[in-house]
């Protein structure tokens, strides 16, 4: 299991397997089991999370809150930007209802923060 001081912690009851095989997984296999996951929680009639990482978002950490979800991310342009990748940046993201009775993410930037790693 990866030990690393910004490693999450899982949620309670998360069976200790799949939080090992989770923390060995790659970037690109965690988004891929995200995606998974999201399905699989669509077939069984649950709501998905509002966290939807969009193409060149590397989500760092996510966590949960009573009425919101705290998401710490950086961020990654088109191919040739020198600054890559832009961030670390912190939001909190709620549900936000439209008059229409939909509910869609609403992301909102709270600030710049540094990792213990950089």
């Amino acid at each position: 299991m990866n030990d690393a001081p910004d490693t999450p912690t899982p949620p309670e009851g998360l069976p200790e397997q799949l939080v090992s095989d989770l923390n060995a997984l790659t970037t690109e296999e965690l988004r891929k089991t995200i995606i998974h996951a999201q399905e699989l929680l669509n077939v069984q009639d649950e709501a998905p999370s509002p966290i939807d990482p969009q193409p060149g978002d590397d989500i760092i950490r996510v966590t949960e809150h009573d009425t919101y979800t705290e998401v710490v991310k950086r961020v990654y342009c088109n191919e040739g930007c020198d600054n890559c990748p832009h961030g670390t940046y912190l939001y909190h993201v709620t549900q936000e209802r439209h008059p229409d009775g939909t509910e869609t993410a609403y992301w909102r930037f709270i600030r710049d923060v540094e990792l213990d790693d950089e």
